[in-house]
């Protein structure tokens, strides 16, 4: 490597570590220092004319408009009462377990989650039916926003996942197998916050006992139905994805159209809030779309200094045990984690690490799966957590007491994520069984 390539490098990565660190956006901490890095690389006329091209060449994507569509769909479902609905059912679901308002939460981020794919809007929702309730049912306060922001994150695993799509994007695998990988860790994510409520209902005899009247069969049975229709929408945008009917930029626009319709047909939603709702997605898509223009630049200069190539082999001549080498990688991403979200930290650390992993014969599918699961750590990790401050929030408590609530459900879902790291086919056996990825 010559001089001025080190001297980019260096200004790449200490920039982005800089940006990072004194507070700036994202999107300026990551593409300033690509700017700067492109420029030594390049003469002036040069850089403006490659970072034009990435830029560009990064956002022509059909595969791209389905982020914009999923989060609009996001919106018209939290809108149109179709998270309340949904937990409705979850109450119903997890109605006789231990501690059955927190199990509720549990359950209701993950099928709410598993319609609108956004972790964030699900911990709102969630969070700001079944907090008052469990507050008057003598929940601590700190204890139901841990949970809620514990569990919210199974959104971003269980398809549809705008995570995903962008991890299909930097590494060119396929967003259906994608969808398919986060089915299992999406459910084992929801599995281990119910055992670690369970266990902290057995500290806490007052909770054990379900909230309210057990509901009888045709009770359950009418809930059940008001949660139909919002239930179809999996059926509809996974199912035609599967089937081969339509894409998934194409299945984004029709669970806009669907929960457009539903919302006029039920009359939860009011015309008159469109324009807000399309407002926000607009704000939502013009960051994700941002920071994946500038990872164009950045990806480039990783390219013409040949970082990957150089991390690729240093983590190879430290050791060529996989184990070893996946855990660093984790640790990695688990302390990018805390000061990313999960979009920009995909975006930087994929062209990086997948080389590296691929070498050592992991399948990028998986890789993907243990990648997002672990973003989805640091969404509910201090000092960046999204999930974690909209979950205080909406339950009105301060973030201190909080994030000692929520502890152990991190380290149990760490576990989980090392669950993901070395038992491959819990994230490759359905996409394999359904024939989109080779065995």
């Amino acid at each position: 490597m010559d001089t001025i390539t080190i001297i980019a490098t260096v200004v790449l990565v200490g920039g982005i570590a800089l940006g990072i660190a004194m507070g700036l956006p994202v999107a300026v901490a990551m593409g300033l220092p690509s700017v700067l890095a492109i420029v030594i690389l390049l003469d002036w006329e040069g850089a403006a004319l490659t970072g034009a091209q990435r830029i560009f060449a990064a956002s022509n994507s059909f595969a791209l408009l389905a982020i914009p569509f999923f989060i609009l769909a996001g919106g018209l479902m939290n809108t149109g009462g179709i998270a309340s609905r949904l937990i409705d059912l979850a109450l119903v679901i997890a109605g006789r377990l231990p501690a059955s308002l927190a199990q509720t939460t549990v359950v209701a981020n993950a099928m709410f989650g598993a319609v609108s794919g956004a972790s964030v809007a699900s911990a709102a929702a969630v969070g700001t039916v079944l907090s008052p309730r469990m507050r008057k049912d003598g929940y601590d306060p700190a204890f139901s926003a841990a949970v809620n922001a514990a569990a919210s994150p199974a959104g971003m695993l269980i398809p549809p996942s705008n995570t995903f799509i962008v991890y299909s994007l930097v590494s060119s695998t396929s967003i259906a197998a994608l969808f398919m990988a986060g089915v299992g860790p999406g459910l084992l994510w929801a599995l281990v916050c119910v055992i670690m409520v369970a266990l902290y209902a057995r500290k806490h005899p007052e909770l054990r006992a379900a909230s309210g009247p057990r509901p009888t069969i045709r009770q359950g049975m009418i809930v059940f139905l008001k949660a139909v229709p919002a239930l179809l929408m999996i059926v509809v945008v996974i199912g035609g994805i599967l089937l081969g009917v339509f894409t998934a930029t194409e299945s984004a626009v029709i669970a806009v159209l669907y929960s457009f319709v539903l919302g006029l047909v039920q009359r939860t939603l009011k015309i008159s809030a469109l324009p807000k709702i399309i407002l926000e997605a607009s704000k939502v898509t013009g960051i994700i779309m941002l920071l994946i223009g500038v990872s164009g630049i950045l990806g480039y200069v990783l390219a013409f200094a040949q970082i990957p190539q150089m991390v690729t082999s240093g983590l190879l001549g430290l050791t060529d045990n996989v184990v070893i080498i996946l855990l660093i990688i984790m640790v990695v991403l688990l302390l990018a984690g805390t000061v990313m979200d999960p979009t920009p930290a995909i975006l930087i650390f994929t062209p990086i690490f997948l080389p590296v992993v691929t070498a050592l014969g992991v399948n990028p599918i998986h890789f993907g799966a243990m990648m997002v699961f672990n973003m989805c750590l640091g969404n509910i990790s201090p000092p960046i957590g999204n999930n974690l401050f909209v979950a205080a929030r909406v339950a009105d408590v301060r973030i201190e007491p909080v994030i000692g609530r929520l502890w152990p459900f991190f380290w149990a879902l760490c576990i989980g994520l090392l669950v993901v790291t070395f038992v491959p086919a819990l994230s490759t056996w359905l996409p394999t069984t359904l024939g989109l990825m080779k065995p």
